[in-house]
């Protein structure tokens, strides 16, 4: 078939050749398409034949691989095997060696400990009663430590009472000093020289419960550490509690009668309002309560020991705004701010004045703190770099304590009747011209002499008098002390704050009252004759505190760290320059009940 296929193109060919030209078109196109088929099919037959030789040769190469490698794997399990059995024969004989010789240790260590009993039994035997005298010399001497121990804390409390008696005497400021624990904020960028210290690095340290030191580092100059003494060192483990402890001792002495004010000093950020006011101000028993919540319930602590109707306390609050004075009571009234500023006078006695300052009487702390919570939403605040809640105004917060008689009132209104009866009854017949009451022209003022009894007089007794004298039912005489804690604003720097606008000119108010305050304890520390406390509202709302003979402790908030240390130098500074003054004597605040 094959030579037929080869042959029939040629046969095609002559019959081409014979047939007309129209027809040979048709007949050549045939002829091409089955000398294609014709080679189609002689490729297709030696494919087939190459593939008949493949599948024939290709069972015969699978089964000798597959010989190949059952060898190759048999090789290698036995090879196996024979290393498992050489560590089969390693561990048998290590097992051994291990066996005997922990046999061996415990033959040994049976032995020490036999030895050990015997020795014990001979150093008991021997020595028993030297270890015995030992362990009584030593109970003795610890005895001893904790006598020692209580005498000393007995001379420090006495070596504090002394100094605090010292500091009364000399009419000095006292100052406490409270350094802050870090905060997130203080955790500023770090520094780039490996010889500066980083901002966040703690510089100021607590020494001892009255010494404070700042380590001062500066590039390229040795170390100097400067060393603060106050009367009272808090450190960053001290609560609330700790702290109101060392202030409460001058509440005893406002109901004594003395005047009381505490005031808190220190940079923006300083703790300076949590530890006045507290974190958490609306919780009456809470452990972060600051100096003033836990004084005013000390304050009504102490009332409650008093005669029932004996004192009253009113509750004033008011802050210095840009060296303006805001009465908040007023301007919470009010719910505006157009008629709450106030004037600061002084008097014929030579006190300042906040004149009509609204005055909100008070029954117990809550209220109190319910009065002072009404109003603080009403302090000016502005969120700076350094703190995101600053406060932007002195805070001055003025508890009043009147004492009166429980027949005062009975009491006022026996003058006023008696007074009437006097205008009554000045021509009566029984009025004698030799009493001293019927001259009004007497050097002595109408409350000295109104009950006052001569023998001229025709009253034979204060029954028969037409103003009996009420002094007899005065238990004692009535006074009128104020206790103010004040909450100041921090002194800041512009260029770390980062104010701008409104808030520089509160920045630069708020650093000219800290400065004027500075400047008139230096004037009362160097004895001038003149001093400044007219300079700024606030040394003027607070002139008797600060010089007068109330009773004052400064609290100084500083920070801990490198990147506030130099605020922290000015706050501890103007503390030592406070402590160096020298007031008038503390005086108690008796006053005699007053007719209008």
């Amino acid at each position: 078939m094959v030579r037929v296929c080869m042959h029939a193109p040629a046969r095609l060919l002559c019959l081409l050749r014979s047939v007309p030209c129209g027809v040979l078109s048709k007949e050549e196109r045939i002829l091409e398409l089955e000398t294609e088929n014709a080679i189609l099919h002689l490729r297709l037959s030696e494919c087939l034949g190459k593939l008949r030789r493949d599948h024939e040769v290709e069972p015969l190469n699978q089964h000798q691989h597959h010989r190949d490698a059952q060898k190759i794997t048999q090789l290698s399990l036995a090879k196996l095997l024979a290393e498992v059995q050489a560590v089969k024969q390693d561990l048998s004989e290590l097992f051994a060696v291990f066996f005997s010789f922990s046999s061996e240790l415990e033959e040994q260590s049976k032995q020490l400990l036999e030895k050990v009993e015997q020795a014990s039994c001979s150093l008991n035997g021997r020595c028993g009663d030297k270890v015995q005298n030992l362990q009584a010399d030593v109970a003795a001497l610890e005895r001893l430590l904790e006598e020692e121990k209580e005498k000393c804390s007995a001379e420090r409390q006495r070596r504090k009472e002394l100094h605090n008696a010292l500091v009364e005497l000399r009419g000095n400021i006292r100052v406490h000093c409270r350094v802050r624990p870090l905060l997130p904020f203080d955790y500023g960028p770090l520094s780039t020289s490996g010889s500066r210290p980083t901002s966040s690095e703690e510089v100021v340290s607590v020494v001892s419960n009255d010494t404070v030191m700042v380590n001062c580092m500066k590039t390229g100059m040795p170390t100097q550490n400067k060393l603060f003494e106050f009367e009272r060192v808090h450190g960053p483990e001290d609560s609330q509690e700790a702290v109101f402890q060392e202030v409460k001792p001058l509440l005893t002495s406002l109901m004594d009668g003395y005047n009381v004010c505490i005031m808190a000093y220190g940079q923006t950020g300083s703790g300076k309002t949590h530890t006045m006011m507290g974190s958490q101000l609306v919780e009456e028993h809470s452990a972060q309560q600051g100096i003033v919540p836990k004084a005013a319930a000390e304050l009504f602590r102490l009332i409650s020991e008093k005669p029932a109707g004996t004192l009253s306390v009113e509750v004033s609050v008011m802050e210095v705004y840009n060296n303006e004075v805001l009465d908040l009571l007023a301007r919470d009234a009010q719910a505006s701010g157009g008629e709450q500023r106030r004037e600061v006078i002084t008097n014929s006695s030579g006190t300042s004045q906040v004149t009509s300052l609204t005055h909100e009487p008070v029954r117990d702390a809550s209220e109190v703190m319910q009065v002072i919570g009404s109003v603080l939403k009403l302090r000016a605040h502005c969120p700076t770099l350094v703190h995101a809640d600053s406060s932007r105004s002195h805070l001055i917060v003025t508890l009043t304590i009147s004492s009166k008689s429980p027949n005062a009132l009975a009491l006022a209104r026996k003058l006023q009747s008696a007074k009437k009866e006097m205008q009554r009854s000045a021509q009566k017949e029984w009025w004698s011209p030799g009493c001293r009451r019927a001259n009004p022209g007497a050097h002595r003022s109408s409350n000295d002499h109104l009950f006052a009894s001569t023998p001229s007089s025709p009253c034979r007794s204060p029954s028969h008098s037409p103003c009996p004298s009420p002094r007899p039912s005065v238990s004692q005489a009535p006074f009128r002390t104020k206790l103010q804690l004040v909450d100041l604003a921090g002194s800041e720097c512009v260029g770390m704050s980062g104010v701008s606008g409104a808030a520089l000119w509160e920045v630069s108010c708020i650093n000219r009252s800290l400065s004027a305050l500075s400047d008139v304890l230096g004037a009362l520390a160097e004895q001038r004759p003149h001093v400044p406390y007219r300079n700024s509202k606030l040394t003027h709302v607070l002139q008797d505190a600060i010089g007068g003979d109330a009773k004052l402790l400064v609290m100084l908030c500083v920070s801990p760290t490198q990147r506030f240390v130099t605020e922290s130098l000015q706050s501890l500074g103007f503390g030592a320059r406070a402590r160096q003054v020298q007031k008038e004597l503390p005086r108690r605040k008796n006053s005699t009940l007053k007719m209008k």
